[in-house]
């Protein structure tokens, strides 16, 4: 059977071919009279719109880039910020008529390609997430003047909206409550010095530990459980009175956590540990983990509000969102 047209939905509701286009794509300059009888016409034909048609004549694809700057391995992990970005803002996108292109980013050939596929038009607007330092895309697509946002913010100097945590005052929240459960020799396993969330965090920790005329001991870590139990058995190789652990993320502090049971070493009663997200994990721990409490989904829903914004011709303006404490038995 032949697909309906625009012109056999116009000889039904005995109107214009042109106000059938009006009324399909949206627009708000027909009676509502007359778009009830062109909507019947459009249910009983079974029409249905050329998508491509349309986008020629509305300049919109109705589709939203959201770019993530990892590889696969890490999108895919067990970290589950990624998950939680990524079905927040598609399920944000498709209550406002939209859908989401997932789009990977972490090679320099990924990047490129990125570009060229947002650069041809096919998507209205571009959420960035997981910045790093060396990351091209922010400033090339800003270049491009399409609509675009950050899931945090970005670790280059670009001029686009976000929505980030306060995750250097989520730090010193936590470094002070070692203190005043009377840790002295206070560890931190940052998260990569390459992302904001990172250099934040590390900075929160220092600062703290400055005005207590604390030592900083640093290891780094990439986010990944691996990392922190690493980091971990090389905080205890330096350092081997060392009374308790800030790591940069949950994950690498439930790795802290598995280092230091090999190590013989009891948390908290010799070594006390904070975390970052307050992932569901962190609840199931041995000990549960006290943790920085991050709103992840809330984040992502601001950041597709931005983003709205912005396709609307409105000024966006970055939002940063309080981190609180959860204190449980690790501390």
């Amino acid at each position: 059977m032949r697909r309906p047209t625009l012109e056999a939905v116009a000889a039904r509701a005995g109107v214009s071919r042109a106000t059938v286009s009006r009324v399909v794509n949206g627009q708000a300059t027909v009676t509502p009279d007359i778009r009830e009888t062109v909507m019947r016409a459009v249910r009983e034909l079974g029409y249905v719109p050329n998508g491509a048609a349309r986008n020629l004549v509305t300049q919109r694809t109705n589709s939203i880039a959201l770019v993530v700057s990892e590889s696969p391995n890490r999108v895919f992990s067990d970290d589950p910020m990624f998950s939680t970005v990524i079905r927040v803002a598609s399920l944000e996108l498709e209550s406002a008529g939209r859908q989401t292109v997932l789009l990977l980013a972490g090679s320099p050939e990924s990047h490129a390609r990125v570009e060229n596929y947002i650069a041809g038009g096919h998507v209205d607007g571009v959420m960035l997430v997981s910045s790093h330092s060396a990351d091209p895309l922010p400033g090339a697509l800003t270049r491009l003047r399409v609509p675009v946002v950050s899931y945090g913010r970005p670790a280059v100097p670009v001029e686009i909206p976000y929505a980030d945590g306060e995750s250097a005052a989520g730090a010193a929240t936590a470094v002070r409550h070692l203190l005043e459960r009377g840790r002295r020799r206070i560890a931190t396993i940052t998260g990569p010095l390459d992302m904001v969330a990172g250099q934040d965090r590390l900075a929160g920790y220092r600062d703290v530990l400055r005005e207590a005329d604390r030592r900083s001991i640093v290891a780094v870590g990439d986010f990944t459980r691996e990392s922190g139990a690493t980091a971990t058995r090389q905080l205890l190789a330096d350092d081997p009175a060392l009374d308790a652990v800030f790591a940069a993320n949950d994950l690498m502090a439930i790795g802290a956590l598995h280092a230091l049971r090999q190590a013989g070493r009891r948390v908290p009663a010799d070594v006390a540990v904070v975390g970052y997200d307050d992932i569901e994990a962190a609840r199931y721990t041995d000990p549960p983990l006290t943790t920085v409490s991050v709103p992840h989904a809330e984040q992502a829903a601001i950041m597709v509000r931005l983003l709205l914004t912005l396709m609307e011709g409105r000024p966006a303006e970055p939002v940063l969102m309080p981190a609180g404490l959860v204190v449980r038995k690790s501390t």
